[in-house]
């Protein structure tokens, strides 16, 4: 049961720390107060020293810098008040009520509390003096604060009024923000004492006229009273900017920590393959464009030096990634080395076990296929043939850096849609490979446009090359977005596009029907659309189908035999069907763009004029018609994966449960954008000259291993 909470809202901490030669390095435990059962809780929130309490910084502020007279209080405000106790009662309206009115000579009101013990009421007797912080809200018979935070003063004190805002500290269950206050105020006396180090060199604070830490610092546990608050809320403080840039740091050089860790090791020179890679192009159907070459170019350069390549190709749907990666395929394979290709899902795996098959078969290399779903006997003849080194390119999913799988002489790791996996797998999968040449090369590829600023700080290990070109003839796909009650359109559009000899997709968020959840489910509209379209073949692919179903499902639908393609987002990525030139979105509203933008790339791969349709439920809200207005008027994955990351932020344009993306104390990779160029600036700045400064920026942030593993 609530209780009314007393409280002292700006009385300083007296008691000592509990031994004289306390530090930021020292344990939480020698803070007064601070015993095994509060040091189990805050360790909760990632407290374990004291310096981790300095870095700790408020949520919020509340402003109990001055003391408001009653008869100017206003309805919504909140505020520092006192008063006499003029009349308590118990009154019954619905339930109990323990309404205490106090005044000041100035006005009156009344304190509300609907959870109280005897002993709480008893203390208000009339002429007892209160001082009370909360809201004030309108009430039966004017103002009111319900359940405010009080305390009674003794005869003759006054209220105490703080000389700073009061911050509000991130709670933990179990310790309340008196307490929190209290262990701050504590650390801030041992830090004046013994500051922080200063990590960042002079020259950098200075040439971004930077404060130092232990001011910063200062300044948010404490703000004057006209600090201004508006610019703290929105992160945009000079001494929040000071500390995001910190940290920033810290991450950024950590992953080029990684990287240099990476190319210690050496890798094998991947030199031959020249005129393998050259019959390989010269047999396709189409003209590399210039950015697939520019690409290429730039990854045979990498793989033929000796140390590994780190490399990440980010392309929009359609441009040509895999092709490129199957170049650089060719000139492993042409060394004598194994080739690695892992994609996240069976799906994709799958695709691109096709697609490396009809172009390598003709070339006489048989790539060899790995994954969770593989029949016993088919998977012991695969890790056999991976071991022995007889399977020169192996393709699966995340089954290929398991425990078990033993690479004879791996070379190369390609990793698609990097963004599904994170830097521990990149890692595990690179150590399949540690021979005595050293550490295979590394491609990773992305169809998820990711902004310059969000790509330094996720990918700061690894170079970058863009493919900014789609192949000739490719037209944008014609993209609109209409309300569900127009379905019946949507289908008549369907119907004609298929007897013209196109093919179209259906794609919904759900599997099956929801109680919870109101999107169109696909076994649902599989139904509708099979009774609707009865001339057409209509089939229906998710992923809880077994492998071989959706295998033969998808080969169908590439073959031509399926004309409409009914389907979960599990189609978001590596189907390619060029005679496909309509894709219908059920729910487009609840998606991201991101995850819109790969769906529409699933069209328009020909010279065919292809169509995107996101169908929402009305009324749709302004944030959500901004989103596909977005998509309605640009065919520009960069572009909208800058607007996705502005709208969801980086954990759902990257998907942080997949890769581990940092979660940041101070720093927001969205708000603090700007900073990531003069973050770069710096680290290569302190890389050069500083490194042991580096390292300790690094530690302090993230600890000793780092918040990404020790490679």
């Amino acid at each position: 049961m609530l209780r009314p909470r007393q409280f002292s809202p700006c009385e300083p901490f007296t008691c000592p720390v509990q031994k004289s030669d306390a530090n930021l390095d020292s344990p939480l435990t020698v803070l007064s107060g601070v015993g095994p059962a509060l040091d189990t809780k805050l360790a909760r929130l990632g407290l374990r020293r004291v310096e981790d309490l300095l870095f700790l910084l408020p949520n919020r502020y509340e402003d109990r810098t001055t003391l408001a007279k009653i008869g100017s209080l206003q309805a919504g405000s909140r505020c520092l008040v006192s008063g006499e106790v003029l009349l308590a009662e118990t009154v019954y309206r619905g339930r109990r009520n323990l309404l205490v009115r106090i005044g000041d000579g100035t006005g009156q009101m009344t304190l509300r509390f609907f959870h109280f013990s005897r002993q709480q009421q008893a203390q208000f007797r009339t002429g007892v003096v209160l001082s009370c912080f909360g809201d004030v809200r309108t009430g039966p018979v004017g103002l009111e604060m319900v359940h405010p935070e009080y305390r009674i003063l003794k005869p003759g004190q006054h209220p105490v009024i703080s000389d700073s805002l009061t911050p509000i500290y991130p709670a933990t269950e179990g310790v309340q923000q008196g307490r929190l206050r209290n262990l701050a105020t504590q650390v801030l006396e041992i830090a004046k004492a013994s500051p922080p180090d200063e990590l960042l060199p002079d020259e950098i604070r200075r040439q971004y006229d930077m404060p130092a830490l232990f001011d910063a610092l200062l300044y948010l546990h404490q703000p004057p009273p006209d600090a201004d608050l508006a610019s703290i809320d929105a992160g945009r403080h000079p001494c929040q900017q000071r500390l995001s840039f910190e940290e920033l740091l810290a991450h950024y050089l950590s992953l080029r920590n990684l990287r240099d860790i990476a190319r210690t090791a050496g890798a094998p020179q991947l030199r031959e393959g020249a005129k393998l890679a050259e019959r390989f192009i010269s047999g396709l159907p189409y003209k590399l464009t210039a950015a697939q070459q520019r690409v290429i170019d730039e990854i045979t350069d990498d793989i033929a030096t000796p140390y590994p390549m780190l490399r990440l190709i980010q392309g929009d749907v359609g441009s040509g990634k895999t092709v490129v990666a199957a170049v650089a395929c060719l000139r492993a394979i042409a060394s004598g080395v194994q080739v690695a290709v892992m994609a996240p899902t069976e799906l994709l795996a799958e695709q691109h076990y096709r697609n490396f098959s009809d172009w390598f078969r003709p070339l006489g290399i048989e790539p060899t296929w790995l994954s969770g779903s593989q029949r016993q006997a088919e998977r012991r003849e695969s890790l056999e043939a991976i071991a022995s080194g007889d399977a020169s390119l192996v393709i699966g999913t995340h089954a290929l850096f398991q425990e078990g799988v033993t690479f004879k002489q791996l070379a190369l790791v390609v990793i698609d849609e990097q963004h599904r996996f994170g830097v521990h797998q990149r890692m595990a999968l690179r150590e399949k490979g540690e021979q005595g040449q050293g550490h295979p090369h590394q491609l990773v590829m992305t169809a998820t446009p990711i902004p310059r600023t969000l790509a330094m700080a996720a990918y700061a290990d690894l170079d970058t090359s863009i493919i900014d070109e789609l192949p000739p003839g490719r037209q944008p796909v014609q993209t609109v977005a209409m309300p569900e009650t127009r379905r019946a359109e949507v289908i008549e559009r369907v119907r004609s596009s298929c007897k013209n000899g196109q093919q179209a997709y259906w794609v919904c968020p759900l599997i099956e029907e929801s109680d919870v959840l109101d999107y169109q489910a696909a076994e649902a509209s599989y139904r509708m659309l099979a009774e609707a379209l009865p001339d057409l073949q209509v089939g229906l692919v998710h992923g809880r189908m077994k492998p071989a179903e959706k295998d033969s499902l998808m080969r169908a639908f590439k073959n031509g035999k399926i004309q409409l393609l009914v389907a979960t987002t599990v189609i978001e990525v590596g189907v390619d069907v060029p005679n496909a030139s309509l894709m219908i979105i059920e729910n487009a509203e609840r998606m991201g763009l991101s995850q819109l933008h790969q769906l529409r790339g699933r069209v328009g791969r020909s010279s065919t004029k292809s169509h995107c349709v996101m169908l929402y439920k009305p009324p749709l809200g302004q944030l959500a018609r901004n989103r596909l207005a977005i998509l309605r008027d640009t065919n520009d994955g960069f572009l909208v994966a800058q607007r996705d990351l502005e709208l969801r932020g980086p954990g759902e344009l990257l998907g942080t449960r997949q890769t581990g993306l940092p979660q940041y104390r101070i720093a927001d990779l969205v708000r603090d954008a700007g900073l990531m160029p003069k973050v770069q600036l710096a680290a290569e700045s302190i890389r050069r000259s500083a490194a042991g400064k580096g390292d300790e920026i690094v530690r302090r942030w993230l600890g000793d291993a780092g918040r990404y593993g020790k490679v």
